[in-house]
């Protein structure tokens, strides 16, 4: 066999050369198909075409050969044009109408024919011509599977990167919508395509997710689990640092608020970078619907996500520890019903959650219509057939089947299973500790999740860094009107909204009818204000005047009396 290094070589403009060395590279697989085609009949210049069976439009194929054969040909002779140069002799009058790429490396033609395009090597030219044919069976877009909405889209994903990356693309029509694309994988060499909008993405964000996925070593890809383990900031951590999404509309909106997706071929689910731990609480239905809808069900997913997470634990610790916090009537009823159990609360609490977890893989891994009957009976049999045999409480059925069924509410299924994982430990320290240890193991948690970062950023920001511009999205959703920023996150661009305002009910005809009439009579008056005034001011001058010549005449008159006491007194 010929080393890998071969694949380094130039063709020449020998067929027989060129051929022999791919031949050599891919013969003995039933799917490689070498085809030889004749044309020129005065020269008798012969091509061949290799590609793979099953990965290829044969109608392209077919469409390619009729041309060198019968339609080129005919141009040829009947314009009696040159054939010394076959190379732009295939270029101007053969292959016009076939969107082709010229190469002179073997390694590039090779990826072309493994990639399901078809290659086309010519005696007498060192180039050879690859032109794309790929027409493999794929899945139609369909609605996803894990994120079903009430409200909103219902297109999803594929395994084929190109259809994925044009559902974005349809999203948003932007000059600074840009797609780079780069191979993964010694042997699988597969497609992965990095997508942002220049402008907006942050500065650097870009340059730091290419270098991580430059820095994959590793023999095949086969999903974007592959990638988001390789890539991610904190591999020891039970929480996921970076979104997995089959909605096309999901990473439309992280675009636009300044992230990177990273679309990997063969699989449906786009990753999405950085990422906050909060907007695994939140679902596409809090936009779609009005704000007050959208907070309101958010408020129940975030309740849902500290029952999931501590209702258990708190149970255990209450009943194992601290029964005197716990009201002497509830309190009797949890003792009445633990009156026959043999096991302590700790063990019980096991018992049920492994149980529950046994439950719930098994109606995830059988088939549709048996999985969804295995779980509903499996959980009404086993529940009520342990309570009989005294094995577990009532109350502990309760709550087990309460943290379960809130831990299904939380919409993203990676956070889920986070939650499921930290969720052990926690029940754990409660039920040995009590009290304190169930304010010591979250307390570890909580410092856990503060030192998270997703690709520099803050794992639970907004809320540390405590950011005021990005609370507006956060607990609860303000309406579009009052959110007229892009997250902190985002770079250059920053503004989402422009002068839209909180939308104003049309007024009514009475209404108008009588804000003219207001305005009519305001014009009306402003003449008459200004006579007014002006006569006003006229009486206050004609009165200082008035005023002035009688004080003139009074000072008159003292002084001739004052003059006339002097003469009599002489």
């Amino acid at each position: 066999m010929v080393s890998n290094n071969s694949t380094q070589h130039d063709f020449t403009s020998s067929l027989t050369y060129n051929s022999s060395i791919i031949k050599e590279l891919l013969s003995g697989s039933a799917d490689f198909i070498e085809r030889k085609v004749t044309f020129l009949e005065k020269k008798n210049v012969h091509a061949t075409c290799f590609y793979i069976d099953g990965l290829v439009n044969t109608q392209i194929i077919e469409k390619i050969v009729q041309a060198l054969m019968f339609e080129g040909n005919e141009v040829i002779l009947r314009n009696d044009l040159d054939t010394f140069n076959i190379e732009s002799l295939l270029e101007e009058h053969v292959l016009m109408n076939t969107n082709f790429i010229e190469t002179t490396e073997l390694e590039s033609a090779i990826k072309a024919i493994l990639s399901g395009d078809t290659v086309l090597l010519v005696d007498g030219c060192k180039k050879a011509f690859q032109v794309p044919t790929k027409g493999w069976a794929a899945r139609s877009v369909s609605e996803p599977q894990a994120e079903q909405v009430v409200r909103g889209p219902r297109d999803g994903f594929t395994e084929t990167i190109r259809v994925n990356t044009a559902l974005v693309r349809r999203r948003i029509r932007d000059t600074g919508f840009r797609i780079e694309e780069l191979n993964v994988g010694k042997r699988t060499k597969t497609d992965i395509n990095i997508a942002y909008i220049n402008g907006v993405v942050k500065k650097g964000l870009v340059d730091e997710v290419k270098e991580r996925l430059e820095k994959i070593d590793i023999d095949g890809i086969l999903e974007s689990g592959y990638i988001e383990e390789l890539i991610r900031d904190a591999p020891l951590s039970p929480f996921t640092t970076i979104m997995s999404t089959e909605r096309p509309d999901k990473v439309a909106s992280s675009l636009l608020e300044g992230r990177v997706a990273i679309f990997v071929d063969n699989t449906p689910f786009v990753l999405i970078v950085p990422t906050y731990f909060w907007e695994f609480l939140q679902a596409s239905d809090d936009y779609y619907l009005g704000f007050m809808a959208g907070s309101f069900f958010r408020i129940v997913r975030y309740t849902a996500f500290i029952l999931s997470l501590t209702l258990t634990s708190i149970y255990v610790m209450l009943v194992s520890f601290h029964q005197e916090m716990i009201p002497t009537p509830l309190a009797l009823t949890i003792a009445s019903g633990r009156e026959v159990v043999p096991f302590p609360v700790l063990l019980e609490a096991l018992l049920m959650e492994l149980t529950f977890e046994l439950m719930r893989e098994a109606g995830l891994r059988m088939p549709k219509p048996v999985g969804s009957a295995v779980s509903i009976v499996g959980s009404l049999v086993i529940g009520q057939a342990a309570v009989q045999a005294g094995i577990v409480s009532p109350f502990m059925v309760i709550i087990v089947a309460t943290t379960g069924i809130s831990s299904f509410v939380i919409p993203n299924y990676s956070a889920s299973y986070s939650i499921r994982l930290v969720r052990f430990p926690l029940l754990l320290a409660s039920g040995t500790l009590g009290l304190l240890g169930f304010a010591s193991m979250f307390a570890l948690i909580a410092i856990h999740a503060l030192s998270l970062r997703s690709f520099g950023e803050s794992y639970l920001s907004p809320a540390t860094p405590f950011q005021p511009q990005d609370q507006k999205d956060t607990v609860i959703r303000m309406p579009w009107w009052a959110m007229k920023k892009r997250p902190s996150i985002a770079d250059g661009d920053t503004s989402r909204l422009g002068e839209t305002r909180s939308p104003q009910p049309p007024k009514g005809k009475e209404e108008e009818d009588s804000q003219t009439k207001q305005e009519e009579a305001s014009e009306r008056n402003e003449p008459e204000s200004n006579g007014q005034t002006q006569s006003r001011e006229g009486s206050s001058k004609q009165k200082a005047q008035k005023q002035d010549t009688v004080t003139g005449v009074k000072q008159l008159k003292t002084r001739k009396a004052k003059k006339g006491k002097g003469d009599d007194t002489e």
